[in-house]
This record gives structure tokens, C-alpha cells and sequence, in this order.
């Protein structure tokens, strides 16, 4: 329990206050915010029944906006009593700024004339309770941080910025940081360390990349940004949306909870995988090759589907006849050239010039009624542009251009793919993206991931893909450069904040520079951002975890860990795994907290056996049926493939044959990034089991 320290309040006489007695004010201010909160949300309930009975009678859309404004505002003043309205404190000194705040995760007002109970903690008057130093105090004379309990105060410490008594350490942040964590992801609202809150509070304008080594809460700043954005720019993103991209769907059942907690409903959460499978109307049905993967995931793609769509436009055979009365109006075939290089050398979408053609054809024919004396209004233009002769033409020269057809012909027609793949791929790697089998239809076509990018390529070609306000793109550096194109256009007039760690790097077309992600995703302007400061993963584990780093991100900063507790470390080297293994697990089940058991994906079942012999009750991350599994990482134990580790952390980690984990993969690089992920999980303990020896870099340790 942190030491309570003496008050420093606006009402304090020249005794200090004991500090009994400030923790039970302090807890009489959140009992009475608490009771305001629900005066709030019985109010908006009430909004709810006035408005649903005032629209009833009104128009669809109206009603369907004011539905969805009162249960996005029901949402936002949910209270858990497990979980303290406010965390913090600030008494100011300037006469114009408000003598005390508290700073919470939403704003609370009271009744009595509406005086803030409770300020948001993304509210500008919030900043210095993040930011706030002995040398720039931003006008605070005291912080305060409070340590709870089940929802309850239990202790306080103050910082007097006045008199300089920064706290060194902070035993509630660290308690607090520390705390062990059952179930998924929450928000990091009270522990937001100053580097990271300049990262959340970036302005939308800004796109940012965020460099973060294990432990440094790169997901959380993400996510706290998210919400950040929508709360100062809420009129825009509530018309443009916020997108999250996770790289799975573990991870997003992890991260799930996060934006809601903090009363924000509007971010998407998806996958690369959803998104492009709900643009395309296609499913994944089959695994990539990964070395056609990686050639289908390169850049140069891009140049071979844009040059396979335009090669579609056809010259003109005839001049184009438009009977009209009793005269028959000609275009000439050059003129017909002529108009169809306009339009393409203009830079439209294929989609929207073939929608242009048919216009500026039947223009043309207007200006030969009025050379032969009519006077043609608009009507008449658009009714020849309607007319069959037109379409007919206008669809000779600019045909119509399905994506996922025309997708299909590149990876099953030799002489296509060779035709528009010249001088981008060399014969070799137009080999190895050619199915060997090629599909009756475009149903009938089980397609791989790499192929629905390929898909959402062509899709944008054709059809300018809609733009949101913000993309949010965690484990970033394991897209592809066609996964990047395809989730920067989604951003192509917004901004992004992309997260990921070179070291952590395990796709074979993962990056491996930040700038060419950034020019992928369109956004070369993006600043990026380093953390490299560890507040989850314990020193013992962070510096076993570095010893690979030479290897597989030599040129990156080495993380450190800023607890004072070490964490344990604990190797266990055996010839009877299944009895390791569960003693392993028993032991770190006499801890409180999570339990993560990180298995090869090929060891799975050993595993299983081993957890079922000894009795212990387990769950298996990525069985999921449902996307987001509401029930995922509710058990003690869950077993996790190490295919799907990264970005999930436990109190606990048992890590079961890393030699395996290595060898699982397609190199020796990738997979020693693999087991970095694998071990930087933990945040309390760690315990690996192997019968196999250790990598060289982990054995000397």
C-alpha cells in the first residue's frame, strides 16, 4: 500500500490535515460524482423516451440519427463501480483557470448550476496532470494521484510543484501499472507517462509513427489517441470515422474493451483480412504460399493491375452513327480517340471515365445540330447520351471492368499476366503466382489473402475507395506493401497513427524501414516517434528478451525497463515435459493474475495432453467462431499459439520449447523474432520449459 502523504488543499488551515480524514473527503467527492453520473444518465434516459415518442412521427432518417445519439450518449455514462471515476487531481494557482479539478475518464457535472464534478482527462485542462514538471508547472501548484481498490480510495500522494517535491517514484503508478490483469486490455488513463500522452494528443492533421519495444504501451497510446481524436474532434470524425486495424482476431478480442470504457463507441475495429473481404465480397479460402505471398504483397503489383485495367480502353473501328429524326449524326473515329485520351490523361478513376464517355460523346454531336442550325438545350445532350447508340459505342471503346475477374485472368492466364507483368516481374516470379489449377468462375476461386488484396487493388482503380478521418494500424511492420496501400487508402484524405516494432517483425514480407511503410500508406510526412521506456515487461525479462536483438534488429534502441521490481526468471530444462509443463503452470497459478501458456502452433496438442493429464482447465486462443470472442481471455489459463502472441500481454507467461518456436519458421531471422515476441509477453514471471537447448543468444544467459 503506497504511504499516504500530507495534504495540500485549498481548504487546508495551518495543521495538516490527517490523512485519514483526506481520504474519506476524497472519497465523499467520488460517492457524490458517482450520484451525479447517474442524475446524468437518468436524464439522458429520459431525452431517450421524449425524443423516441417526439420522432415517432417524423422522418425515418431523423429518427434513426436521434436513435443513434441517445444510445451512443446511454453508452457514454455507463458507470462500473469496480472502477474509480476519477484518478487524479490538480489545484491551480491562476486566479483564471479553476482552483481544483478532478481528472477522470469522462466529464461528470452536478446539478447545482452544472459545476464540473469530474473533468474528461483529454480535456485541455487536464494536460498538466501528464505533462506538468518542477520546471514547467503549467500554473499547477499540486498534483495528486490516487490509489484505489474495487472502486474504493485507499491512498494518496501529492506532488507540491511549487516547492519541487516531484515524486522519484510513485508507488500508486507503479502499484497501479503493475496491478495484475485478468480478462482483456483497459485503459491506461492514469498512467499515461508524458512522452506517450504528446503522442495521444497529436493533433489529427498529423500522422505519427510510433516505433515501440515491447512493454512500452505502444497499443494502448493507439487506442488512447483514438479516443483522444474523437473527443477534440468529435463533428468531424463522427462524419469521417475512426478505423483500428489489429492484426488478428485474438488481438482485437483483446483490445475490445478498451475505446468503450472510455465512452467512446464510434472507433471500427477490423482486420486487414475483414476489410478487404467485406470490400470485395470475398472470402479467404485457402493459405498462401509464402513465397507467392511475398511476391504478390510487393509494390510492383500495383503497377501491373493499374496497367491490366487501362489496357481494357479499345481504339475506335467506325465512326459512331446517332440516328435522331430524320438525320443521322456522325463522330468520327479519331475524334473518338481523341475524346477517350482526354479523359484518361485527366486521372480519373477507370469507373468514373467510363461514366464521363458517353456525355462527352453526346457532345459532341450536339455541336453538330447546332452547326446545322438547331439550338440543343441539356435535355437533348443527355437524352443522346442515353441513347442505345451511344452506350453501345461508348462500351466498345471504355469496357466494363469487374476487379475480381479481371484478378482472376492475372493469376490463371499466362500470356495476360506476361503481357502487363513485363518488365516489373521476371518470368521466374510470374511463375510462382500462377495457380496451377485454374477456377471455373469467380465463385468458384478459393482465394488467399494476398489474392483479395490484390482484389481491393483493382476495386480502387476502378472506384475511388471512400476515405476515413483516422486509421489506427497496430503490428504494422507485418503488412505487406499491398496491405499497406490497402489500408492507406482508406486514410487517403485523413491521417494515421501507424504502431509497430521492427524487432517484432515475423511475416516474410514484413518491413523493415519505417519510411517505406510510411510511402506505402501514402503518408511520407508522418513523424516517427521511438519509445523505448518498458513500464509492462519487467527488467529479468526485457534484457534475457534483448540478448536477440543484435541479431534481429541491430540498428534499433535497446529497451529498458523503468520498475523497480525485476520479475522473475525461471529456465527449466527437461526430459519430461508434459510433468514440467503443468508444474510450470501450477506454479504460476498460485499468483494472482493472467496466464498465458505460449506454445509452438505445432506443439499444440502435446500441450493439451499435458494440461488435460494434470486437470487444469485451459482455453485455447484463435478457436474462436465468433470474430470477436466476448469470452476470450476471461480464463485463467489460456493456451496461445505462437503465431498469434504479439500484442497480447500476461501477469504470467509459461513459454514451452523456444527451439521450436524458431524452427517454425521460414528463416532462422524470423523465427528468433518470433521468440522475442514470444517472451516479451509477461509482465510479472516467466517461465520456460524446453527439452530442446536453447538458442546460442538465450543459452549464455
Amino acid at each position: 500500500m503506497p504511504e499516504t502523504l500530507p495534504a495540500t488543499d485549498d481548504t487546508t488551515s495551518l495543521f495538516p490535515t490527517p490523512a485519514d480524514d483526506v481520504i474519506a473527503a476524497e472519497q465523499n467527492h467520488m460517492d457524490v460524482s458517482r450520484a451525479a453520473l447517474r442524475q446524468m444518465r437518468a436524464r439522458a434516459a429520459g431525452l431517450d423516451a421524449v425524443g423516441a415518442a417526439a420522432v415517432s412521427e417524423g422522418p425515418n432518417v431523423s429518427t434513426e440519427h436521434l436513435k443513434q445519439a441517445l444510445y451512443r450518449r446511454m453508452k457514454s455514462l455507463e458507470d462500473d463501480p469496480t472502477v474509480p471515476l476519477f484518478f487524479g487531481r490538480l489545484n491551480y494557482e491562476a486566479v483564471d483557470l479553476p482552483g481544483t479539478i478532478y481528472i477522470g475518464r469522462r466529464h461528470v457535472t452536478g446539478e447545482a448550476g452544472g459545476e464540473p464534478m469530474v473533468i474528461d482527462w483529454r480535456a485541455p485542462v487536464s494536460l498538466p496532470f501528464y505533462q506538468a514538471t518542477r520546471d514547467n508547472r503549467m500554473q499547477v501548484r499540486l498534483r495528486r494521484r490516487f490509489g484505489f481498490s474495487h472502486g474504493r480510495l485507499t491512498a494518496y500522494e501529492d506532488e507540491d510543484l511549487v516547492a519541487g517535491d516531484r515524486l522519484e517514484n510513485s508507488d500508486i503508478l507503479e502499484a497501479e501499472i503493475e496491478r495484475p490483469r485478468t480478462g482483456p486490455m483497459r485503459d491506461i488513463v492514469a498512467t499515461i507517462q508524458p512522452e506517450q500522452d504528446v503522442i495521444v494528443r497529436t493533433d489529427l492533421a498529423r500522422s505519427v509513427c510510433v516505433q515501440g519495444a515491447p512493454g512500452t504501451g505502444k497499443t494502448a497510446v493507439g487506442l488512447h489517441r483514438a479516443a483522444f481524436l474523437l473527443y477534440a474532434f468529435r463533428d468531424q470524425l463522427s462524419r469521417s470515422g475512426v478505423l483500428v486495424v489489429g492484426p488478428n482476431d485474438s488481438f482485437l478480442s483483446y483490445i475490445a474493451d478498451v475505446l468503450p470504457a472510455l465512452g467512446e463507441i464510434d472507433a471500427t475495429q477490423t482486420t486487414v483480412e475483414t476489410l478487404v473481404g467485406k470490400a470485395t465480397g470475398l472470402q479467404v479460402g485457402r493459405l498462401e504460399d509464402a513465397t507467392a505471398a511475398v511476391i504478390k504483397g510487393d509494390a510492383r503489383l500495383a503497377e501491373v493491375i493499374k496497367r491490366a485495367i487501362w489496357s481494357q480502353l479499345r481504339p475506335a473501328a467506325e465512326n459512331l452513327v446517332v440516328p435522331r429524326g430524320s438525320h443521322q449524326w456522325r463522330v468520327a473515329a479519331y475524334l473518338a480517340d481523341e475524346i477517350v485520351g482526354s479523359i484518361k490523361d485527366r486521372g480519373v478513376r477507370y469507373a468514373a471515365g467510363r461514366e464521363m464517355l458517353p456525355q462527352r460523346l453526346a457532345h459532341q454531336v450536339l455541336l453538330r445540330m447546332e452547326a446545322a442550325g438547331d439550338s440543343p438545350d441539356d435535355r437533348v445532350q443527355n437524352a443522346v447520351a442515353r441513347s442505345k447508340p451511344v452506350k453501345t459505342y461508348a462500351d466498345t471503346l471504355w469496357p466494363a471492368v469487374d476487379a475480381a475477374k479481371l484478378i482472376m485472368r492475372l493469376l490463371t492466364e499466362v500470356d495476360f499476366l506476361a503481357e502487363h507483368a513485363e518488365g516489373l516481374l521476371t518470368a521466374e516470379e510470374q511463375k510462382l503466382i500462377l495457380l496451377p489449377k485454374p477456377p471455373r468462375s469467380v465463385k468458384s476461386m478459393k482465394w488467399s489473402l494476398a489474392d483479395l488484396v490484390l482484389v481491393d487493388e483493382a476495386a480502387d482503380v476502378l472506384n475511388r475507395t471512400p476515405s476515413l478521418g483516422h486509421v489506427i494500424i497496430d503490428e504494422a511492420q507485418d503488412l505487406s506493401a499491398m496491405q499497406l496501400r490497402a489500408v492507406g487508402r482508406r486514410a487517403s484524405t485523413g491521417s494515421v497513427t501507424v504502431l509497430g516494432d521492427l524487432a517484432q517483425a515475423t511475416t516474410p514480407w514484413a518491413t523493415t524501414s519505417w519510411s517505406d511503410s510510411l510511402a506505402h500508406l501514402g503518408k511520407q510526412d508522418a513523424v516517427v516517434e521511438e519509445l523505448v521506456a518498458g513500464f509492462r515487461v519487467p527488467a529479468a525479462v526485457i534484457e534475457f528478451a534483448g540478448r536477440l536483438l543484435p541479431d534481429i534488429a541491430p540498428d534499433l534502441t535497446p529497451p529498458h525497463s523503468i520498475r523497480r521490481t525485476r520479475g522473475d526468471l525461471v529456465l527449466r530444462s527437461t526430459t519430461e515435459p508434459e510433468v514440467d509443463l503443468a508444474a510450470a503452470v501450477n506454479t504460476a497459478l498460485t499468483s494472482e493474475g493472467s496466464i498465458g501458456l505460449i506454445t509452438p502452433d505445432a506443439l499444440i496438442n502435446d500441450v493439451e495432453a499435458a494440461l488435460d493429464a494434470d486437470g487444469i482447465s485451459y482455453a485455447i486462443l484463435g478457436r474462436e467462431t465468433d470474430p470477436i470472442d466476448t469470452e476470450a481471455f476471461t480464463r485463467r489459463v489460456d493456451v496461445v499459439p505462437a503465431s498469434i502472441a504479439k500484442g497480447l500481454e500476461f501477469d504470467h507467461v509459461v513459454l514451452y520449447e523456444p527451439a521450436a518456436i524458431v524452427a517454425g519458421e521460414a528463416d532462422r531471422t524470423t523465427g528468433l523474432r518470433r521468440l522475442y515476441v514470444c517472451l516479451t509477453r509477461a509482465v510479472t514471471s516467466l517461465q520456460i520449459v524446453h527439452t530442446e537447448p536453447l538458442p546460442a543468444q538465450l543459452s549464455a544467459a
